[in-house]
């Protein structure tokens, strides 16, 4: 099966920022462990206003994300309050799938 992308947003409980230093070592070694198997390609924060972030992964389906962000100390919780996966048809740039 053909790889895809797809992307993960995040959208952050008000009390994010206050909460996240107890939680954010545990994430980052979450998402550093998908981008060394190749799964994570590039992932952030959302600034002015920090209220989400965006993940993007590559893999055969959708739970690529989907397995992560159950997995993510973020989610599990309340750091993020709401998660959704789409996919995402890259056509320009290093590493775009399906090229035009």
């Amino acid at each position: 099966m053909a790889e895809r992308h797809f992307i993960l947003f995040y959208e952050t409980a008000p009390d994010y920022l206050d909460r996240r230093p107890a939680f954010r070592a545990e994430h980052l070694k979450l998402a550093r462990q998908a981008h060394a198997r190749g799964a994570l390609v590039l992932a952030g924060a959302f600034a002015d206003p920090p209220d989400g972030a965006a993940l993007v992964f590559k893999g055969a389906d959708r739970s690529v994300a989907e397995d992560f962000a159950r997995a993510d100390p973020y989610v599990k919780n309340g750091l993020v309050v709401r998660w959704r996966v789409r996919e995402w048809t890259t056509v320009v740039g290093d590493g775009a799938l399906n090229p035009a």
